[in-house]
């Protein structure tokens, strides 16, 4: 696979096989991820990477506290912007729709939407869940270093034919994360990825998710 089609192949999995992911292979996706590109060379991304009871634990932990909807939400950050508007709210609107209407669920059924949501808290059933975290005092800039790692290992990871789904859902449990995985209270949690092999008959997986034209966020200057 070359990176194109690593590129072109990869989308965000929400419904995994069950299907464990070697250790050693993660391993060296991992250190090749150690390349990616960081300004100063600050390589500013930590994370803990979880399977099995552990990973069950923190499963168990929020699952107590989802039934309180957003009274129980704590997030360090905003996981998206409050000014949010135009294109950029009619994108993140838009999967939003294709994605429930892959999964037959219209909007007035909150409760199964509500239903489908928690699955973001079981990682889709997907049997890796790496969570992300940095010093507090990184910036803008090392934020933009982090994306371009998680990338990184996502481009990697369907390099080896595994998926992944970025999940800053996670962050809104920042409280009950840290209650079972030790995240150092001098660090932000930032957020979690789902690993793993994709069901490939699974719908949520196979929806389009519509990009933008470059010509909306490009402008060229000086060519002829």
């Amino acid at each position: 696979m070359n990176v194109t089609q690593a590129v072109a192949s990869r989308r965000s999995v929400r419904a995994f096989l069950d299907k464990p992911v070697d250790r050693a292979l993660l391993t060296n996706i991992l250190e090749k991820a150690q390349s990616a590109p960081s300004g100063g060379n600050t390589q500013p991304w930590n994370s803990v990477i979880l399977t099995g009871e552990p990973m069950q634990r923190l499963f168990a932990k929020v699952a107590e506290q989802f039934p309180k909807g957003r009274e129980a939400h704590r997030p360090e950050y905003h996981i998206y912007p409050p000014e949010l508007e135009g294109p950029y709210e009619a994108r993140r609107y838009g999967v939003g729709e294709a994605m429930y209407a892959a999964l037959g669920i219209p909007r007035d059924d909150k409760a199964k939407r509500l239903m489908w949501f928690a699955n973001n808290f079981r990682a889709f059933g997907a049997p890796v869940l790496m969570l992300v975290h940095t010093p507090r005092y990184m910036g803008p800039p090392q934020w933009s270093d982090i994306g371009m790692w998680l990338q990184t290992v996502m481009l990697l990871l369907r390099e080896e034919g595994l998926d992944s789904c970025g999940q800053e859902a996670w962050a809104v449990y920042s409280p009950q994360i840290r209650e079972v995985v030790a995240i150092p209270d001098d660090h932000i949690f930032f957020c979690g990825m789902a690993i793993g092999y994709r069901d490939p008959a699974a719908p949520v997986n196979l929806f389009d998710v519509p990009r933008a034209d470059i010509a909306e966020s490009i402008r060229w200057e000086g060519w002829d």
